[in-house]
């Protein structure tokens, strides 16, 4: 049986992503720092499939020795790693010369950092198997400036770099890397803001596009995905 990582899945895109590859047969290790929330996604995502495993950590990824606590614990569980998703982010809109002092290093923790941590404690086990796919859930804010992006983009941007030298790197050993950038989805990022549903991505559409980058031939890689609305950004 398959096994794959999902960072930030109690909710929105990471919890889709974690019930698609349940229901696809695969055993998933998933964290957040909710515990009642981390709690509910486990069991929404365990119905999807009772055969598999559901591994659920508590853990804030902002914080680096919670972030290395939790590789450790999932390397005791899973003997290999197939799939690793770093998705766990944290998006706070405002212009740079506003913002509260602190959010950049408490957003690049989170958004940039957890995913290095993470990937550089599961690589060795990815590189004795010669095979693996990481996906980093970057942004539309990845590709384009735009009002009220500030320290949000600046991170989107840095992981998307992120990205770009890790495939260079894992060329050699056969993991995959590709980088997902969606725009405007309904998650819990977007609360508080007034815009009609379908105006938005289903967070499921997410999770199927990763899927479907996953399954190509194995001599085939996705180095970018975009993910827009039909209608475009909502700025």
């Amino acid at each position: 049986m398959m096994n794959a990582v999902v960072t930030g899945a109690s909710k929105g895109i990471g919890k889709a992503i974690a019930e698609k590859l349940a229901r696809e047969g695969w055993n998933v290790a998933i964290c957040a720092r909710n515990a009642a929330a981390l709690e509910t996604a486990r069991i929404a995502i365990q119905q999807q499939n009772p055969a598999v495993t559901v591994l659920a950590i508590q853990a804030d990824m902002g914080v680096k020795e919670q972030v290395l606590s939790f590789a450790s614990q999932v390397k005791t569980a899973f003997p290999t790693i197939e799939m690793l998703v770093n998705n766990a982010g944290i998006f706070v809109p405002g212009a740079l010369h506003q913002e509260e002092d602190g959010l950049l290093e408490s957003m690049m923790a989170v958004n940039v950092y957890s995913a290095y941590h993470l990937t550089r404690q599961l690589l060795p086990m990815m590189m004795q198997q010669k095979q693996g796919h990481i996906f980093n859930m970057c942004s539309t804010a990845s590709h384009k400036a735009y009002p009220n992006g500030g320290a949000y983009s600046i991170t989107k941007y840095a992981l998307l770099g992120f990205s770009k030298n890790l495939r260079e790197e894992l060329k050699p050993h056969n993991i995959k890397v590709t980088a997902v950038s969606p725009g405007p989805t309904l998650t819990a990022s977007w609360e508080g803001f007034e815009a009609p549903p379908n105006r938005m991505m289903p967070p499921e559409d997410v999770a199927n596009v990763v899927w479907a980058a996953y399954t190509l031939a194995s001599q085939t890689v996705v180095e970018e995905i975009l993910l827009r609305p039909m209608l475009g950004d909502m700025e």
